[in-house]
């Protein structure tokens, strides 16, 4: 474990980078601001370091940027249409930031706040972080906790753990932006995905799901065989274009068992990142909408710069009796693991 500054705050509070190695000379970085993933590591085919997340220098680009770069986000992440809903009779408002929909539950978001340290050691970091009842529109007291573990399979695993003093919804995930080929390289086009998945849940022109599950047979969402992405993100199709590329939720196989679900491979650095899960869905988003003038190094990240695999309950679920409900009952414990492993060819 090594501790180092990492900048002030707008509020005059001091950032902390937590850096962790495993035996195999892989490391991670991550961040109390927000709880962010900001480095990972990794030797490619020829044994060379390659950095595969996109981030910021400092907790000033972290508190600056707006595209959720290593991300923890909740309470709820993903879209929850016209920025409201039910539950248990009572409704509850939330602040409407797209499209006059809720996105990741801002605009006050949990990437922004500084996450308390609860425990350290030399594979792991728990970030802990309370948010009360009514913080950001959702109903009863939270305490969240996030802990990445490095183990020596060269796996980054991102285990959540939370407790409510009301029945609410819960929906976590990470926004780490992966690009294979190195952060700030070529852009993803190239890289080779596979997701195991059936079915897409299709969404309108406001990105929201209709309810409607969606068979990737025959259509550019179908990842079954893996395939370069750049194969069909410019196919003529109408869920595409909504997007502006791939920014939907895959209805995983899994079928709440922790398993591998996806897999992402660089043929430029041999990099090959799996995916795991217990969660039953996965946005594949390809930033297309990407625009941050200064990452790492203050360099420019833009359109399919990355590619994010965010696990997690299906968007706006709270209003689709055949979606997974993400609520969380007083007195349960809200538990999911996703993990993203990395090996490379020699």
């Amino acid at each position: 474990m090594k501790k180092t500054e990492f900048g002030n705050t707008a509020s005059g509070k001091k950032a902390v980078l937590y850096t962790l190695e495993n035996e195999n000379g892989m490391r991670i970085s991550v961040t109390d601001l927000g709880a962010a993933l900001v480095n990972v590591i990794v030797k490619d085919k020829n044994g060379e370091e390659k950095d595969v997340v996109l981030g910021y220098d400092d907790a000033q680009g972290y508190e600056a940027g707006t595209s959720f770069l290593g991300a923890i986000v909740g309470r709820n992440a993903n879209r929850i249409a016209d920025a409201a809903f039910e539950l248990n009779g009572k409704r509850y408002e939330l602040a409407e930031n797209e499209n006059g929909n809720n996105l990741h539950s801002g605009p006050d978001f949990y990437n922004k706040r500084l996450w308390e340290v609860k425990k350290e050691n030399s594979h792991s970091v728990t970030f802990a972080l309370f948010s009360p009842d009514k913080d950001q529109g959702f109903p009863g007291d939270l305490r969240m906790e996030v802990t990445y573990t490095l183990t020596e399979d060269n796996e980054v695993k991102i285990s959540y753990r939370g407790v409510t003093s009301e029945d609410t919804i819960i929906n976590m995930t990470n926004h780490s932006y992966f690009n294979l080929n190195g952060e700030g390289m070529e852009d993803v086009t190239n890289h080779e995905v596979w997701i195991d998945a059936d079915f897409v849940t299709k969404i309108s022109a406001s990105l929201i799901p209709t309810g409607e599950k969606i068979s990737v047979d025959g259509t550019p969402m179908d990842f079954r065989e893996k395939k370069a992405i750049g194969c069909g993100i410019d196919e003529q199709d109408e869920q595409l274009s909504f997007g502006g590329g791939y920014d939907h939720n895959w209805c995983l196989n899994n079928r709440g068992k922790y398993k591998k679900v996806a897999e992402a491979t660089s043929p430029v650095t041999g990099i090959t990142m799996e995916v795991f899960t217990d969660l039953p869905g996965m946005q594949m988003y390809t930033s297309n909408a990407l625009e941050e003038s200064c990452g790492k190094g203050k360099k420019p990240y833009g359109k399919h710069a990355a590619v994010c695999f965010e696990t997690q309950y299906y968007p706006d679920a709270i209003h689709h009796e055949n979606f997974e409900a993400p609520i969380c009952k007083t007195g349960e414990v809200y538990e999911t693991t996703t993990s993203y492993r990395f090996t490379s060819e020699r």
